[in-house]
């Protein structure tokens, strides 16, 4: 069903110190190795707050991570999505919270609201299992500033939110960062646009020069990580493992023209009846179209996408993680970053610009154990993106169409032949 890519470990610095060249650090972890969060050095009330989630043991990125992050250096630590980076740097990040210490001693920026609050349920999750004193506030836009603002006054030692927000409240002095201990910017290939330096350098300008940078990303970092070079020159590279497919997923492909692609999407989710399925488009008026298209059928469905407000987006994932809606339509950006959970269908309206958006995408199903099921609408102009994502990716897409209300194989497949 995949072509397996070997597991891979390493560290290396990634931007060597421009008066010396560093040699490369060495690993804690080799591929085949693997240790428990207790030879880790993890503290035990945070392998017990683990075990409370039903986490007992590391992933390859927290047992490569940790022991660099636990040291306090600068890393860029990259991973698949899904592969456990926020605890990878949460974990660290706790042991050097001094709880006694009534003052913000980490900073979390992430690019959108839905994947800030994420990080923060999981912070408040850890802090209250492992019966720690840790409080985190959660600083974004679109909500009222002075309630934030007396959220601060209670000295919470982790900040959560967005770019924007934590460095308007920096400029006002209601932010203080002197007692700052690290910097974790989630998701950070999308926080190097030349737009957020300045914010970026302001922020970085407020803490003390000791203080630990931490990027995280499901992107390797390319030519726009020079804007983090001043920043951090000895930032360190940290990854485990390699993009792969779930041999647990099977792949589909339907053909349709252009402008059947919604109705055919109302079809499919009545044939295959989801637990739970993620609808991806590349525009907001797509989705808002196909959840106005699905609501009329009597079939729920959460809309989350780029252009929306804050609550919307909000009441989308409430809706989505509880039940209440069985289908999310989805754009990439707005889905970018969060881990949810439980995913049995993905289904491609529009098709991924690049085997490596189609990989992203449908690697939200088929995960712990499970099953799952990728059904990907193509035009016949588009059929070349088949063979390229089967080539590339290493997986056999099957060809399907609709009929009497399900979803049966076609044997001839016009792209092979």
């Amino acid at each position: 069903m995949g072509r397996s890519k070997p597991s891979v470990v390493y560290c290396g610095l990634l931007f060597p110190p421009p008066s010396q060249h560093a040699p490369r650090a060495k690993c804690a972890s080799t591929p085949g190795v693997t240790l428990t969060f207790e030879e880790l050095a993890l503290a035990p009330e945070l392998i017990a707050a683990l075990a409370k989630q039903a986490i007992t043991e590391p992933t390859a990125i927290q047992r490569t991570a940790l022991p660099v992050l636990l040291a306090g250096k600068d890393a860029y630590v990259h991973a698949p999505t899904g592969t456990g980076k926020t605890l990878a740097y949460l974990l660290p990040l706790f042991l050097r919270i001094d709880p006694t210490l009534a003052a913000t001693q980490v900073v979390i920026l992430a690019p959108t609201h839905e994947l800030a609050i994420q990080i923060q349920r999981q912070c408040g999750e850890l802090a209250v299992n492992a019966a720690l004193p840790i409080k985190s506030v959660l600083l974004v836009g679109g909500t009222a500033m002075d309630r934030q603002i007396d959220k601060l006054k209670k000295k919470p030692q982790v900040v959560i939110g967005s770019l924007g927000r934590i460095n308007e409240l920096l400029g006002m002095g209601k932010l203080k960062l002197k007692a700052a201990r690290a910097i974790v910017i989630d998701e950070a290939d999308r926080m190097w646009a030349p737009e957020n330096v300045a914010m970026l350098r302001a922020l970085v300008d407020a803490t003390p020069a000791s203080r630990q940078v931490i990027l995280a990303s499901a992107t390797e970092p390319d030519a726009g990580m020079s804007t983090f070079a001043a920043i951090a020159p000895g930032l360190q590279l940290v990854q485990a493992g390699e993009e792969r497919m779930s041999e647990l997923i099977q792949h589909v492909y339907v053909t349709c023209e252009e402008r059947d692609k919604s109705e055919v999407v109302r079809k499919l989710v009545h044939a295959l009846q989801p637990e739970r399925a993620m609808v991806f488009v590349h525009k907001s008026q797509t989705a808002q179209d196909v959840a106005a298209r699905l609501a009329h059928h009597k079939m729920p469905a959460a809309d989350l996408h780029a252009a929306g407000d804050k609550f919307s987006r909000k009441q989308a994932m409430d809706d989505f993680r509880s039940g209440r809606a069985r289908v999310m339509i989805a754009s990439d950006i707005g889905a970018r970053g969060l881990d949810i959970r439980s995913v049995t269908h993905v289904i491609n309206l529009d098709v991924p610009s690049s085997s490596k958006a189609y990989l992203h995408r449908v690697g939200r199903t088929g995960r712990a154990g499970e099953e799952g099921m990728a059904v990907t609408l193509v035009t016949t102009a588009e059929l070349r993106l088949v063979r390229r994502y089967e080539s590339e990716l290493g997986i056999h897409m099957h060809h399907a169409r609709l009929r009497e209300g399900q979803l049966i194989p076609v044997t001839d497949e016009p792209h092979r032949a």
